[in-house]
C-alpha cells in the first residue's frame, strides 16, 4: 500500500516502524548517547529508535532538538526514516542535516495505518510511504 505525502528530506529507507501518538522532543525525550526514549510520560518509554522507522505526529521542543538528532546519527542510534502527520522546523532540520529520510502530510494519517513492527518503506526523495505486508 503506497501512500503519497510531502518531501521533508530526501532518501529511501526501509525499516520497522516505532509508532506514537504523542509528540517528540529530541532535545529531553531521547537519550543523544543510546537512542532510547527516556521521557517516562511517553507511551514507547525506552524504546531505542536506532534504525526504525520513527511515526510520531510531530516534534516539540527547543532548537536544540535538530542538533540531538544530528548527534544520534553520528552515533548511528538514529531512526532510519521519520513520518509525520505534520513537521515543524525543529525536526525537518534535524532530518536534512543528518540525511534522514522524511515525509508529513500523507493523503491518510500515518497513525490510522501504520502500526508498531510495520516494515515501513519511506521515500523522500518522490515523496511517499508504503506499508509492506505479507
Amino acid at each position: 500500500m503506497k501512500i503519497k505525502g510531502r518531501t521533508i528530506s530526501r532518501g529511501i529507507a526501509i525499516g520497522s516502524a516505532l509508532v506514537t501518538s504523542q509528540p517528540i522532543s529530541f532535545l529531553g525525550d531521547i537519550d543523544p548517547i543510546n537512542g532510547r526514549i527516556i521521557e517516562k510520560d511517553n507511551e514507547l518509554f525506552s524504546e531505542i529508535v536506532a534504525n526504525r522507522v520513527l511515526v510520531f505526529p510531530n516534534g516539540k521542543g527547543s532548537t536544540v532538538g535538530s542538533y540531538v538528532l544530528y548527534q544520534l546519527m553520528k552515533k548511528g542510534v538514529a531512526p532510519c526514516a521519520m513520518i509525520n502527520i505534520e513537521s515543524e522546523v525543529i525536526v525537518a532540520v534535524g532530518a536534512i542535516i543528518s540525511d534522514i529520510p522524511l515525509v508529513d502530510c500523507l493523503q491518510t494519517n500515518p497513525l490510522d495505518i501504520i502500526h508498531d513492527g510495520d516494515m515501513v518503506l519511506v521515500n523522500g526523495t518522490e515523496g511517499y510511504v508504503e506499508v509492506i505486508r505479507d
